[in-house]
């Protein structure tokens, strides 16, 4: 049996608000919200009592995904918001966008603050780190070749 595709990854927000906002910004488009709860839910998260609001949001070619997840029940646990790009787990998803000096720029009004600065690989790419919501890097690359 083969994978048929990767269908979405999940950030688990405080501000769901804020979130949907800052990925709206960045050019997502908000594929729809809801909440969930109910056995079902827990068995799958191992959790007891769950109660979240959800929003997917998606890449305008449709094929990539984010699941922005507000848990109203259990409480969150705190992870390390500034976490350094070398910390074990998912650390990144990245982009590829039209100007990213404007999408910098369009973000920062969203909180989002450069990691470590623009920088060019090759007369390829030019490539940054933003800390999103949550504290999750969002990776921006600009092809410029």
């Amino acid at each position: 049996m083969a994978i048929q595709r990767m269908d979405h990854v999940g950030v688990v927000v405080e501000d769901l608000k804020a979130a949907i906002a800052f990925f709206v910004e960045l050019g997502l488009e908000l594929e729809g919200e809801a909440p969930a709860e109910g056995q079902w839910l827990d068995r799958i998260v191992g959790l007891e009592r769950v109660q979240v609001e959800v929003a997917m949001v998606r890449t305008p070619d449709g094929h990539g995904k984010l699941e922005l997840t507000k848990f109203r029940s259990p409480r969150v646990r705190a992870g390390e918001p500034d976490a350094p790009a070398n910390t074990l787990g998912l650390r990144r998803v990245m982009f590829t966008v039209d100007d990213i000096e404007d999408t910098i720029t369009r973000l920062r009004a969203h909180g989002a603050e450069l990691v470590g600065e623009v920088t060019q690989f090759e007369n390829l790419f030019r490539l940054c780190y933003l800390r999103g919501p949550a504290g999750i890097i969002v990776a921006l690359a600009e092809q410029i070749s």
